[in-house]
């Protein structure tokens, strides 16, 4: 503290001086040559040179926020044609029972449960990205639905195909039928900097009010741990987001586009100043992976990341507890024929600071098969650059990781297939048979109940469990409200966990 005040007594009495100097005149007789300019060091107390521009020096600053305005306006009218507003329709099937039946015993099959249709309306958003009408949205718009049209800023109307989605992300392509349509052009989300301005246009809540615009700046890059999907690596704006904008488009100063708006963080349901937007790096690896191949290429290296907490960080000799620890390596995978060993920790893949295991893995995402990764890692305090070619994932590792979601709402957690990679990592005989928790909600009374992550589940209600379509099918079956009991297999140790389904 005293250290504190003698520095700012110091700077006080400096700036004394200088007034002194300034009012009373220079008491002491500094020589200066005719042909050098003033003392430098005081040349921030001059006068300021005038401007002769015809305008009022109150008048510069509001002009330079006209110049802003006229920009965010340019940026606007440029890209609104681009986004689409997208409408879907889906058959619901609702059981109903009769109550006098079910309760006296006669009508239909003895009052069994009759099936009752009716269609089911959603809207999103979309962004146009090619002349020819491909176009991004989230998968979440389009899920399920039986017929999609998308509408534009002239109020046209088209009927679009799903070319192809991708739960993990949440991306999805649509085509329509065009030639010459606007379209926005990518940028990199990769050189976006926290704080940067950035618009968001969408429509939310009503068609009525499509290509709304919103600004915001990037709060945050890198954000993970929301719960959403297999592959976190958000955007995350105070630019206004509300539902109905999903898949509509988060735009840098360029007019480029350089995410995809998915989601809100909201106790009331409503914008609360925290939106998520999907990285149009990753989003464009998955879109050039469904045109052209008509699937979802996985990228993998092979190995089983780890967060990096203050006691690792400390075990590791890490001055911070920043970067990505290396859990395991998969015996021949491109990490393996790198060079890459267990205890490794990856600081930098390509020159980018990797802080946490989520932010790795939408990066290994959104690169290709075939490229080149430059990993700068730690290896016994000392940095080594290790290159890995990212290859693409096995069918079976694709099919593990699409995991079940489908049953987050109900459960609280999702599971993937068990692989004998993924025993592998564990330590397991290639024997064992279930699904493993892939990620669990820490508000979620499975978690309240010991469900953890990486647990394996052999068992629900005591019927072996073999697959992600068998967990889903025994779980499903469990009415709201009932207990589902799961044997639970953690290292080498089985044990059981009850828990109430929503």
């Amino acid at each position: 503290m005293s250290t504190s005040l003698t520095k700012y007594s110091a700077l006080f009495m400096l700036l004394l001086l200088v007034v002194a100097l300034n009012v009373w005149g220079n008491p002491f007789n500094w020589v200066v040559d005719e042909n050098e300019t003033s003392n430098t060091s005081l040349a921030f107390l001059q006068d300021p040179i005038p401007v002769d521009d015809g305008k009022k020096p109150a008048d510069r600053p509001l002009q330079s926020m006209r110049d802003f305005s006229n920009a965010m306006v340019d940026i606007a009218e440029g890209a609104n044609p681009t986004v689409v507003t997208v409408f879907t329709e889906r058959t619901i099937r609702q059981r109903t029972i009769d109550p006098f039946a079910d309760f006296f015993g006669f009508g239909p099959r003895g009052g069994q449960p009759q099936q009752r249709e009716f269609r089911q309306a959603g809207q999103g958003s979309g962004v146009i990205v090619s002349a020819d009408g491909y176009i991004l949205t989230n998968n979440h718009v389009i899920s399920e639905a039986d017929t999609v049209k998308i509408r534009m800023m002239n109020n046209q109307v088209y009927p679009a195909t799903v070319v192809g989605a991708d739960p993990n992300t949440d991306i999805a392509v649509l085509k329509i039928e065009g030639a010459d349509l606007p379209s926005m052009k990518l940028g990199d989300s990769d050189e976006l900097r926290v704080g940067e301005w950035i618009l968001a246009i969408g429509s939310p809540l009503d068609e009525n009010l499509a290509h709304t615009v919103t600004m915001g700046i990037v709060s945050a890059k890198g954000r993970s741990g929301v719960g959403l999907l297999d592959y976190e690596d958000f955007i995350q704006t105070d630019a206004a987001i509300n539902p109905g904008n999903s898949g509509g488009a988060l735009i840098n100063l360029d007019g480029e586009l350089v995410g995809i708006n998915t989601a809100i963080a909201s106790r009331s349901g409503g914008f609360q100043g925290i939106g998520f937007a999907i990285p149009v790096n990753l989003a464009r690896n998955i879109m050039r992976s469904i045109i052209e191949t008509g699937k979802v290429t996985r990228s993998y290296i092979g190995i089983a990341p780890q967060n990096i907490d203050a006691n690792i960080a400390r075990a590791f000799n890490l001055k911070t507890p920043e970067g990505v620890l290396v859990a395991s390596v998969v015996e021949d995978s491109p990490a393996d024929i790198a060079g890459l060993k267990e205890g490794d920790v990856i600081r930098e893949a390509d020159g980018r600071k990797m802080a946490n295991t989520a932010q790795f893995r939408g990066y290994i995402a959104a690169q290709a098969p075939g490229d080149d990764i430059r990993l700068s890692i730690l290896r016994d305090n000392e940095e080594i650059n290790i290159t890995v070619k990212v290859t693409e994932m096995s069918q079976d590792e694709v099919i593990a990781r699409a995991g079940s979601r489908g049953l987050w709402e109900r459960t609280g957690f999702a599971v993937i297939d068990l692989t004998n990679a993924k025993l592998q990592e564990l330590g397991l005989r290639s024997g064992v048979r279930g699904v493993i928790v892939d990620e669990i909600s820490e508000e979620s009374a499975a978690f309240a109940n010991n469900l953890r992550k990486d647990d394996i589940i052999t068992a629900v209600n005591r019927r072996p469990v073999r697959s992600i379509e068998e967990f889903n099918q025994l779980v499903s079956s469990v009415e709201s409200g009932q207990v589902v009991l799961l044997q639970v297999l953690r290292g080498r140790t089985s044990s059981f966990v009850a828990f109430e389904i929503n």
